[in-house]
């Protein structure tokens, strides 16, 4: 197993709800975690609530020398050994919401729009992993050669998405898409690389839109099993479980109690 005592791990989106919740695990398993988000109120909220060595760091997820700076404090805080990738980005300038290729009034979604999608949920993506991955290649191995673990998130929309999800329903496609193959160039190195396909969770994506009870009433009845919208712990708690065990490599887990959009 990746052991996280004395050691750091990055999360990007770390001041949401889905990093929040993972920051909070990996720093029980004895993790430095360094909350890499453009959040300043919530990260440095959440570092200081964590403690242990946490440290919050501004990143702009669409800038590679922003994503550089969080991966050097989290080396320095320790051997980077795990790295989680759950970070939104900004709408598209001009976006208006889903936007279907062709709306209703016969014009087609500018290329501009779906480029943004791509560009903040799966080509950020990459650049975090390849630059954690570097980074871990120069840790010393644990057992079975082991060097660190790099978890991107997925959607059930990569797999099945809804009218207006072009963009963000192709990048998290990517995510899936590249896991095996980031796995196998990895390998060597003694590095895994995982993903997570969420379904419909309470986070701030929703709750900022609305009350706790009415996203639920909303969503949740949409859920076979159980019948209410994921807890972001239980993503956390599958992100944990991934870090810890060496076998689970090269593929993405659903997590959606049974959901298909």
């Amino acid at each position: 197993m990746v052991d996280l005592t004395g050691a750091s791990a990055l999360v990007t989106g770390g001041a949401g709800g889905f990093g929040g919740a993972t920051a909070r695990r990996l720093a029980e398993r004895g993790a430095k975690v360094v909350i890499a988000d453009v959040n300043d109120e919530r990260g440095q909220a959440l570092a200081k609530e964590i403690g242990g060595g946490a440290a919050y760091v501004r990143t702009d997820i669409m800038d590679e020398d922003s994503i550089a700076r969080a991966v050097q404090a989290a080396v320095d805080l320790g051997p980077l050994r795990a790295a989680v990738v759950v970070h939104g980005g900004p709408p598209a300038p001009g976006s208006k919401g889903p936007a279907r290729v062709v709306n209703r009034e016969g014009q087609r979604l500018p290329l501009s729009q779906f480029a943004h999608s791509v560009h903040v949920y799966l080509v950020s993506a990459f650049a975090v992993t390849s630059q954690a991955a570097e980074a871990m290649a120069r840790n010393e191995p644990l057992a079975d050669n082991q060097r660190g673990v790099i978890i991107n998130t997925a959607s059930i929309a990569g797999y099945e998405g809804q009218p207006g999800q072009s963009g963000y329903s192709a990048a998290k496609g990517g995510i899936i898409g590249m896991t095996l193959t980031v796995a196998r160039d990895l390998a060597p190195l003694g590095i895994r690389a995982m993903a997570i396909a969420p379904g419909t969770f309470l986070t701030f994506a929703y709750s900022s839109r609305m009350t706790d009870e009415q996203a639920q009433a909303h969503w949740g009845p949409m859920v076979p099993n159980p019948k209410r919208m994921g807890d972001p712990d239980e993503y956390a708690r599958l992100a944990a479980h991934i870090v810890e065990n060496d076998f689970l490599n090269g593929t993405t887990i659903r997590l959606d109690g049974a959901q298909r959009f």
